[in-house]
């Protein structure tokens, strides 16, 4: 599987299949009457990786987005009372972004949608072939490299 076709077809095979993953996840998000969006999902999980409340500025890089982006997410998920800003200790001008303890709970139910989702996707294969899903997966994450070390890898923001 070395020809551009058969590479094409592989490319359209990931698309497909991180399109399958979004629609079920969402669907499974919405079962569960959270009102989060796939995004606010992903800027929890990743604000839970914080020791500490990250600025705005370290979720945008983390995130891959623009500060903006950030910003529209942080709103509905403070709105919701999932996160809140707090002021540096350190320094009043800085905000930071903390979880409250509505937003640890939704991180709970997020994760057991999450792996709700995974179930119903990975349902046709074999525990085998799951390992080797799980090591090509890995190697096509890591772009070949040891973990976490590819260019422009934020690091690990699993569950």
């Amino acid at each position: 599987m070395n020809s551009p076709d058969a590479d094409g077809l592989l490319a359209e095979q990931l698309l497909r299949l991180t399109r399958r993953v979004h629609r079920i996840q969402k669907r499974h998000l919405e079962a569960r009457g959270l009102g989060i969006t796939p995004a606010q999902s992903r800027l929890l999980r990743t604000l839970a990786h914080y020791g500490s409340p990250p600025r705005m500025a370290d979720l945008a890089q983390r995130l891959e987005v623009v500060p903006r982006a950030v910003t529209t997410l942080v709103d509905g998920l403070e709105a919701s009372g999932k996160v809140r800003r707090v002021p540096d200790p350190s320094n009043r001008r800085v905000i930071r972004i903390e979880l409250t303890d509505d937003g640890r709970l939704a991180l709970r139910e997020l994760r057991g949608a999450r792996r709700t989702a995974a179930e119903d996707i990975l349902a046709p294969l074999t525990g085998e072939q799951r390992e080797v899903l799980g090591g090509l997966l890995d190697t096509l994450i890591d772009g070949g490299t040891a973990a976490g070390t590819g260019p422009g890898d934020a690091g690990p923001v699993a569950d």
